[in-house]
């Protein structure tokens, strides 16, 4: 009897371990996720890095918007909330965000041409 106790403890201490380093790496994940940041980087870049962090990360749709605008230029993502139909997928900021970004940067350079 005293065998099949421990056993079955051994089994729930197993159980427990993993799901705690399962929580600890989704942490892990999310932390890496909200250190992603713009800066001076193209929205290209930016949003590259940011796929990659998110897709480690458990964040799902309006979570995952929210993250992304968080960090992003607040100009482009002042004009991108607004439009008459602000995006509500991520794969529409992306979109929209790189559209902007560009139109922005051939618009400066023709001013400068000028």
């Amino acid at each position: 009897m005293e065998i099949l106790k421990f056993e079955i403890i051994k089994e729930f201490l197993e159980v427990i371990k993993k799901e705690f380093e399962r929580g600890e790496e989704e942490l892990k994940k999310v932390t890496e996720l909200k250190k992603v940041k713009q800066e001076q980087q193209t929205m290209d870049e930016y949003i590259q890095m940011f796929k990659r962090a998110a897709r480690a990360s458990s964040y799902k749709r309006r979570l995952l918007v929210k993250e992304f605008k968080r960090e992003m230029n607040r100009g482009i993502r002042r004009r991108l909330m607004e439009v008459e139909y602000p995006s509500k997928s991520i794969n529409q900021w992306y979109k929209r965000v790189v559209r902007l970004e560009r139109n922005c940067r051939k618009s400066r350079r023709e001013k400068e041409e000028k």
